[in-house]
């Protein structure tokens, strides 16, 4: 008997003597309970009544902002109010929510309200409001960070950077156009204060500004501070700069002022237009407030070194922020796409057209900045000499197109990435600006040299001048403003090389435009200064990583000789052929290699533990350059002259 249940079992029947679950076995199975929003999507009526905002941001030694809001509400209607969550320019949504703290409602009389989150869309406030209720007063505290680990420092002991969709709210079921309000804000004692508001009366440290509207007023942030001096630019633009110290703003020679009145010039003549009443360039020269690079219609938040004046011949690399910022009050504010412009800062934005909206001002921020003075023609050959050497090799752009990468923001939120060269991130930017710079070298070999980029812009971007509304555009409008500037199956064009992965490297426009890329044993001048700032290496064309000046691995180029052999982000490279790391041993290292009869040998540490690794490497130190084909003028050089007599 035993042996046959053993052969029973052994022979495939052994299931049978398991347990069995019934037919009838109840197993519970959930359906989904659909989402059914509250909220109203935004018209474009006006809020029957004005806001009255207060801002109080004269605690600088706790880093807190204190509010008080006085928002109209219709009285037949639920009370929704809404956080700012998508904001433009930062093209994606970055509602700092959470360092909001301390909300309270209450009722004209002073009655507490009941509140609650929305559930699904946690930057929405239901407020339980009496029947009738047509104004509800707002209290709360937005909390900035105290250290980096928190994020974005603003307010520092000598000056701060207030956005003002961190400290207000706004009725939901509106176009944020149609909401007025009048805001104030109290500063810390002596401070001044600039942002791109009309009509500011000071009493005390209290600033109350005009009446505007809300989406102005989000679009108009302030900087303030202790250390501050300002330049007239001409045309209405003004440079206004804080300093953590007086003595970084007394370093500004004259002739450095001029190179940003240059720029300005440069802009005006390019766009043939101007779609702004005044505008403001905020700069702070730092090392304690947060780094930010941030357009408006009417001004640009902008941070810089301390030593952006005192180290004036130093620090080219730095000086093409502000002609970026500049670009975008024509091309992202003045124009933008239909689908990146919404209605409020609720609606989600679609980013598949960056590659214009920062794409193009990439282009036009080495232009102009060469065009100016504000940066040398070398150094922005040396910028554009990066960007190509690192597309020429970026093995991410085999599976993921450059219109992809727009999508970035929304998704990545721009934190740091492993194997960054292979998931890509937002290179929209800068490989933006290289296939721009193919499409204006295509206009002028198409047109003999009669026509360029340029003649886009003014006909794109200079239309009606005075108008700082918004006009959007779409795909189509591109190519045919492409092709009113010169013929050409511009569709076809843009399509391969933004929209589909696995192309050729973009160096079309530095071929046409008469160069070449090079490599050389010494760094361009760009990535010189880069690098006596950080003190790092970028070994990317050689042995395929970047290091920084104490030897940490910060980037690994997929499949290069660095990642063949296991070297990773954030491995420690201990010695370089058995001697202490240092920057210049492993330059001797490799320069020792570029005959191949000699590894370069590396001690690696990651994670405690060690290891010895030999690369055979034969290519010395590379660096990218561009090289023009002839001593004659190249239309590259055309591109970067100065326009103004």
């Amino acid at each position: 008997m035993i042996k046959n249940l053993m052969k029973l079992a052994f022979g495939g029947a052994v299931f049978a003597l398991l347990p069995s679950t019934p037919l009838s076995a109840q197993k519970s199975a959930p359906t989904v309970t659909p989402l059914v929003s509250s909220i109203p999507d935004p018209v474009d009526q006006w809020l029957p009544a004005r806001m009255i905002l207060e801002v109080d941001a004269a605690d600088i030694d706790r880093a807190i902002f204190r509010v008080k809001q006085t928002i109209p509400v219709d009285p037949k209607k639920p009370v929704i109010l809404l956080y700012p969550e998508w904001l433009p320019g930062k093209h994606a949504p970055r509602g700092a929510i959470s360092e909001l703290t301390g909300l309270i409602f209450r009722t004209q009389n002073g009655a507490l309200l009941k509140w609650r989150r929305d559930p699904v869309d946690i930057y929405a406030f239901h407020v339980d409001a009496p029947k009738g209720t047509d104004v509800i007063h707002a209290e709360f505290q937005f909390l900035t960070p105290l250290r980096t680990a928190e994020g974005r420092r603003v307010v520092t002991p000598e000056m701060m950077n207030i956005q003002w969709e961190q400290v207000s709210l706004y009725p939901a079921g509106y176009y944020t156009r149609a909401i007025k309000l009048i805001p104030s804000v109290t500063l810390p004692a002596g401070w001044t204060g600039v942002a791109a508001l009309d009509g500011g009366r000071q009493t005390g440290d209290k600033i109350t500004y005009a009446e505007t509207d809300y989406e102005t007023f989000i679009d108009s942030p302030m900087f303030a501070g202790k250390h501050f001096k300002k330049w007239d630019l001409g045309n209405q633009v003004t440079l206004n700069i804080w300093a953590d110290e007086g003595k970084y703003l007394e370093a500004a020679k004259p002739e450095y002022i001029a190179a940003h009145k240059a720029l300005v010039d440069e802009a005006m003549i390019l766009f043939g237009s101007k779609h702004f009443d005044r505008y403001e360039f905020l700069l702070a020269l730092t090392e304690e407030l947060g780094g930010i690079g941030l357009e408006h219609h009417r001004s640009s938040e902008n941070t810089r070194s301390v030593k952006y004046f005192s180290d004036w011949d130093k620090g080219g690399n730095e000086r093409g922020l502000l002609p970026h910022e500049l670009v975008h009050s024509w091309n992202g504010k003045f124009r933008r796409s239909n689908v990146t412009w919404t209605p409020d800062y609720r609606t989600p934005m679609q980013d598949n057209l960056l590659w214009v909206y920062e794409g193009q001002t990439s282009f036009w921020d080495h232009v102009l900045g060469a065009r100016s003075g504000l940066q040398s023609k070398e150094m922005v050959l040396g910028e554009l000499a990066r960007s190509a050497a690192f597309y020429s090799v970026q093995p991410g752009r085999q599976w993921r197109s450059v219109e992809d990468t727009t999508h970035d923001p929304i998704f990545a939120a721009r934190k740091p990435k492993p194997n960054a060269s292979w998931a890509r991130g937002e290179d929209y930017y800068n490989e933006g600006a290289l296939i721009w710079l193919d499409t204006d070298m295509t206009i002028r070999q198409l047109s003999g040299g009669k026509k360029s980029l340029d003649d886009f812009a003014r006909a794109f971007f200079g239309i009606k001048n005075g108008d700082w509304g918004t006009v959007t555009y779409d795909f189509d409008e591109i190519v045919r403003a492409l092709n009113n500037v010169q013929p050409y199956d511009w569709a076809g064009f843009l399509d391969i090389r933004l929209r589909r992965p696995g192309q050729p490297a973009p160096l079309g426009g530095i071929e046409k435009g008469g160069y070449r890329l090079i490599f050389k044993d010494m760094p361009n001048i760009f990535d010189k200064e880069r690098g006596a700032e950080d003190g790092g290496l970028d070994l990317t064309h050689s042995l395929g990583m970047t290091i920084n000046k104490t030897g940490k691995v910060t980037a690994t180029l997929w499949d290069s000789l660095a990642f063949q052999n296991g070297i990773v982000n954030d491995a420690q490279i201990v010695a370089v052929n058995d001697v202490a790391y240092s920057k210049e041993k492993m330059e001797d290292a490799l320069r020792l290699a570029k005959d191949g009869k000699r590894p370069v040998r590396l001690l690696v540490e990651r994670d405690k533990r060690y290891r010895t690794v030999e690369i055979p490497y034969a290519g010395g130190l590379r660096y990218p350059h561009l090289e023009p084909v002839s001593k004659e003028i190249q239309p590259l050089d055309r591109l970067l002259m100065a326009r103004r007599r």
